[in-house]
């Protein structure tokens, strides 16, 4: 099992450059960064972990931006959204960024994806009802992959229709860059299972981790769809043994950093990946 690392991606965060070159040198596989593109000054969509919005959302920095500058200060990290919120950019701006990033990082990047939790941010980009908002995700998906894999792509859907068109050049993964699904509710995953490359839950949305993931396999596989690829997010600071277990549960990658203990300060981050970088030989 690899382990990789999220960031909130702030100005005030190791830059994406230094913390991708430490973490190349620990061992560790991946990094990871989520996306906001603002957040509303009226909200009314609670904060999913509960209690006050932490004031890192209102300063991430753009995660395409950030990847690259990781992506040029190492050579064999993998480089990943987590997650991305693709309604709430251009769609062949959008493709164009990632296949841009894959060419220009060798192949490295890993596209996670999600609807985001905020209504309101959603609501200021497009105007797709909130309660759309999965389809509208599913549709995004297909029609980006029409505009990777087609060398004249065209889509119609009820989200997205365009004639055909030419949108080069090409990632350098084909058909795509794995493509994972951040989303773990009941929804959520029964879309993982329809489209995605992957599922990349947070465990701490899926209650009995072992039993979710022993439902979602026999769910895909009922579809034909088995066995995906799991990456989990990791919330808080688990121990040696909760990611020994996560292993045995055939999980892929183990993403650290989510909701740590002293997340909010930057200066915690490399004592903090300092603390696991033993965990990863021990769990290969």
């Amino acid at each position: 099992m690899h382990l990789g690392f999220t960031s909130m991606n702030t100005p005030e965060d190791l830059g994406p450059g230094e913390l991708g070159a430490a973490l190349e040198a620990r061992g560790f596989e991946s990094l990871w960064v989520g996306e906001h593109s603002h957040i509303p000054v009226q909200r009314t969509t609670p904060y999913p972990a509960g209690g006050e919005l932490p004031p890192q959302y209102l300063r991430m920095m753009d995660p395409f931006i950030s990847l690259m500058q990781a992506a040029s200060a190492t050579t064999t990290l993998r480089l990943g959204t987590g997650v991305a919120l693709v309604l709430e950019h251009d769609l062949f701006a959008l493709a164009k960024t990632v296949a841009t990033l894959d060419r220009l990082c060798d192949g490295r990047f890993e596209f996670g994806v999600g609807v985001g939790w905020n209504e309101e941010e959603l609501a200021n980009h497009r105007p797709i009802k909130w309660s759309q908002r999965y389809r509208a995700l599913a549709e995004s998906v297909s029609a980006l992959r029409a505009l990777w894999g087609d060398e004249a792509s065209e889509f119609h859907g009820d989200f997205y229709n365009f004639d055909p068109v030419w949108s080069q050049p090409a990632p350098v993964q084909l058909p795509h860059p794995p493509i994972l699904c951040g989303m773990a509710g009941r929804l959520g995953t029964q879309h993982a299972i329809e489209w995605a490359d992957a599922w990349m839950p947070m465990d701490s949305a899926l209650g009995n981790v072992a039993r979710r993931v022993e439902k979602f396999r026999e769910d895909a596989a009922a579809t034909g769809r088995s066995p995906i690829a799991i990456s989990m997010v990791a919330w808080g600071d688990p121990t040696l043994q909760t990611l020994q277990e996560y292993r045995d549960l055939g999980i892929e990658r183990v993403v650290l950093g989510a909701g740590r203990v002293g997340w909010n300060d930057p200066t915690t981050s490399m004592p903090f990946i300092d603390r696991y970088t033993p965990f990863v030989d021990q769990l290969r």
